[in-house]
């Protein structure tokens, strides 16, 4: 992790890590996460430390006799920041800080610096920063005191208005406009969105934990050489390509942000229009990263992240990913054979690829259905719509027009009704 951390050019800051996972089972998959966290984020840990809660203290959020362990731990260690690996109020927040005598950030705040790096572009951008202003709006009463100046001027009746209201104020005012500028965002994406429709090819979205490999599985399959990083949510920006499938079939496939285990809400609400591409998916490809021995609980924080953007109901393909680091062969075998409708691929060898590719050839196929049709010969149009959107299975001209067969998605079959014919 050092190496990576010294090829960063922002500085490296050191850390001690506060564990507060309940479940001593989850240990390893917790802290590995957490470290993976920090390399993303150009933080260093030196040391660590646990306690075991099923509810926070409400001052300090981790017990007393704690508290006094951690802020001697941070002076030995002369850490620059304590992590807890958890979401504290503005209270705790600074209650800590008091007692540790250095920064104090959470899980959450870890989350959102690493998105704010990763944002590229203006959408992801605004995106952030509305997550963030949204997460820091209760904890502004925790940078003042009661005994806070207060504002007076001309024009302010009274003692005027104080600095904490006037902070608050300029947020909300900042989150009205940037949710205003996400809205045309949002439109605009919209308007994409409709554009497609009219080439109508089934839509599909790529879902999975972060760094389980979408991002390598598309470029894959798409011929692009997008950003794919181990370290997490390296793709923030979703990106759609046309994806060609054997024997004339085809998608759009959409590359989304990475889910993690507890994703901050403020971050599912401020990225609402980035993620509900997946809610307008005709299915869904949740790429599982197999060589991670904690593969079931991110699939399980996956299918979670789906039930809150109400996209848990789509049809779904489950891509067990990196078979080339698993060992035990049997093990995979039996894997595929209990998950329904699974394959096994290695996006970065290519291993397995065929298999998926029918997979998703039989998921566009239960999407599409049978039309016979005569087309008028006014409407030759259509006929080449049905080509270049479509599977065409016959072709026949009579005189009353082109009669055709094709297989094709529901708007399109809708145009092709009022031509419709038994055979």
């Amino acid at each position: 992790m050092a190496k990576t951390l010294q090829n960063l050019e922002l500085p490296i800051e050191t850390a001690v890590l506060v564990f507060i996972n309940e479940d001593d089972s989850e240990d390893q998959v917790v802290e590995d996460e957490l470290v993976g966290l920090c390399e993303a984020a150009n933080v260093e840990p030196i040391a660590t430390i646990r306690q075991r809660l099923d509810r926070p203290y409400k001052g300090t959020f981790v017990g007393t006799g704690k508290v006094e362990e951690i802020a001697a731990l941070a002076h030995e260690t002369n850490a620059d920041l304590v992590l807890i690996d958890a979401e504290v109020s503005g209270m705790q927040q600074r209650n800590l800080e008091e007692a540790f005598k250095c920064k104090v950030i959470d899980r959450t705040q870890l989350i959102l610096d690493i998105f704010a790096r990763r944002a590229r572009t203006r959408e992801g951008m605004l995106q952030v920063e509305l997550a963030q202003l949204t997460y820091m709006m209760p904890k502004l009463m925790s940078v003042y005191t009661k005994f806070e100046r207060q504002k007076g001027g001309i024009g302010m009746r009274g003692p005027g208005e104080t600095k904490l209201e006037s902070d608050k104020r300029l947020a909300r005012d900042k989150i009205s406009a940037l949710k205003v500028e996400i809205e045309d965002v949002k439109r605009v994406r919209s308007q994409q969105r409709a554009s497609r429709r009219k080439h109508p090819f089934p839509f599909a979205s790529i879902v999975g934990y972060t760094s389980a490999g979408k991002s390598t599985l598309m470029n894959l399959m798409a011929g692009t050489d997008f950003l794919a990083d181990a370290m997490p949510f390296a793709t923030l920006d979703p990106t759609t390509r046309k994806i060609d499938l054997p024997d004339g079939y085809a998608l759009f496939l959409t590359d989304t942000v990475g889910f993690i285990r507890n994703l901050p809400t403020h971050l599912v609400a401020a990225f609402q229009s980035t993620l509900e591409e997946v809610t307008f998916s005709d299915f869904i490809l949740h790429v599982v990263d197999l060589a991670n021995p904690a593969w079931e609980v991110q699939k399980d924080a996956v299918h979670h992240t789906l039930e809150i953007l109400g996209a848990s109901d789509k049809p779904m393909i489950t891509v067990f990913n990196k078979i080339d680091m698993v060992p035990d062969k049997a093990e995979l075998t039996r894997i595929v054979a209990e998950w329904p409708n699974s394959v096994a691929i290695s996006a970065t060898t290519g291993l397995g690829m065929t298999d998926l590719q029918l997979a998703i050839k039989r998921q566009v196929q239960s999407l599409l259905g049978t039309v016979r049709a005569v087309i008028p010969y006014s409407q030759q149009h259509m006929l080449q719509d049905c080509y270049d959107f479509g599977r065409v299975l016959k072709e026949e001209y009579r005189d009353n027009g082109i009669y055709v067969e094709a297989e094709l998605v529901n708007e399109l079959r809708q145009k092709l009704l009022q031509y419709s014919v038994e055979s």
